[in-house]
């Protein structure tokens, strides 16, 4: 991939779900502003993955709870020069005779139509802000200049998929796509099949070309790879990109996650705990880039009763004291502490969390600044804990930031 067809691809990074899948956790913030493996964001993944593959060109389309988000990629993505034209700009939906907000990402693409026709680029790359993974995409935009395609669309085999669904599948033959299959079963001997993982190429006339099919229509709710599969026969090539393969400069750990669920967000955190992690973040040269405030080293200190901290087989952020309690196999945020006596354990706490002395805390996740009282026992008696917070279907315990305990 030379130089100047990255700088003629503009990044489209879509940041716009509702984020009701997350709820409680996604009450204040979006989706992608969602804190993940203790230090990072979620939308950290498809930036670092841009700013490593050499794009500098990056919008990011915003829309529910945005202000985390956006003072976030201020406060840690502010790295571009504008005098070279490179930018990283924050999108919030236009507003016209009415305000609305957007019905997907084939509307919101719509409703921003005249960026895309006041742009010089000559491709667009978009990408979905709300996924785990780690991705070349300068080797997907040179599979898709090999392949003269004015479409390129990337995907997961059925082995990869993780547990995510999909609005589609494409059929391939060779690397074209023959068909797009809605509301297709995930099979494990579909070898022909690709699950589209929202990381496609466009050439941006074709691009603009497709979205104004809906000119006078309602609001579209069709997910863009069901738009693109309804008007298939209007491109020239459309072609498949296998996601994990042997192109690419990152390491091919072929780790992808879709998190439409909180036991899906559990989930990846207590992935980054095994003894080989499937996704990983220790790379030298593709290492996750976030925004890191100044805060103190980590430390275990003996508590009130002269007991030792504790720590195993967990990640502990920076700031975090765990004065006398124990923490085994759980994630930690900034600036966490741990009281005397105080267990955690296959847990995730957030920023500023505090579990008092004494409290055990079981297969939980706690908001910022959650405070656990002393003595307090969460994960241990299922009808009490439905009865206080949100329990999801695998039994994870989820405390929001507002909670007040009794």
């Amino acid at each position: 991939m030379l130089i100047s067809d990255l700088n003629d691809t503009l990044a489209l990074v879509m940041a716009i779900g509702d984020g009701k899948a997350l709820e409680p956790l996604t009450a204040r913030r979006a989706t992608a502003a969602m804190p993940f493996g203790g230090n990072y964001r979620i939308i950290d993944f498809a930036l670092t993955n841009c700013l490593h593959s050499g794009l500098r060109r990056i919008m990011v389309m915003t829309q529910y709870n945005g202000l985390s988000l956006q003072n976030h990629i201020r406060d840690g993505w502010s790295i571009y020069n504008t005098d070279l034209g490179e930018f990283i700009t924050p999108v919030t939906p236009p507003v016209g005779e009415t305000i609305s907000t957007y019905a997907g990402t084939s509307d919101a693409l719509y409703k921003n139509l005249y960026l895309l026709e006041g742009v010089r680029d000559d491709n667009v790359l978009l990408i979905s802000g709300e996924q785990i993974y780690r991705m070349d995409y300068a080797a997907v935009l040179s599979w898709h200049a090999a392949h003269g395609a004015d479409v390129t669309i990337a995907g997961v085999t059925s082995p990869s998929v993780n547990g995510g669904s999909f609005p589609a599948a494409l059929e391939l033959d060779g690397d074209d796509v023959k068909a797009v299959h809605e509301g297709c079963d995930i099979v494990d001997n579909s070898d022909n099949l690709l699950w589209p993982m929202r990381v496609t190429v466009f050439k941006r006339t074709a691009l603009m070309e497709l979205l104004r099919t809906l000119d006078g229509q309602p609001p579209s709710t069709l997910p863009l790879t069901v738009l693109l599969g309804r008007h298939l026969g209007m491109f020239k090539r459309v072609v498949g990109y296998h996601f994990g393969g042997t192109s690419g400069r990152v390491t091919q750990d072929r780790y992808w996650r879709r998190l439409d669920s909180l036991d899906a967000f559990y989930n990846a955190n207590m992935d980054l705990l095994e003894l080989e992690p499937p996704l990983d973040l220790y790379q030298p040269n593709w290492q996750i880039r976030t925004y890191q405030t100044q805060r103190p080293p980590a430390r275990t200190v003996p508590g009130r009763s002269c007991n030792e901290g504790i720590c195993v087989n967990s990640i502990v952020s920076g700031g975090t004291v765990i004065a006398g309690g124990g923490v085994n196999h759980s994630v930690l945020g900034n600036r966490t502490y741990i009281d005397d006596g105080a267990t955690v354990e296959d847990s995730i706490l957030f920023s500023d969390a505090r579990v008092g002395e004494g409290a055990q805390v079981r297969r939980c996740i706690c908001d910022r600044g959650v405070q656990i009282p002393p003595g307090e026992m969460i994960g241990f008696d299922a009808a009490d804990d439905a009865r206080r917070f949100t329990v999801t279907p695998g039994g994870v315990v989820v405390i929001p930031s507002d909670h007040v305990f009794d």
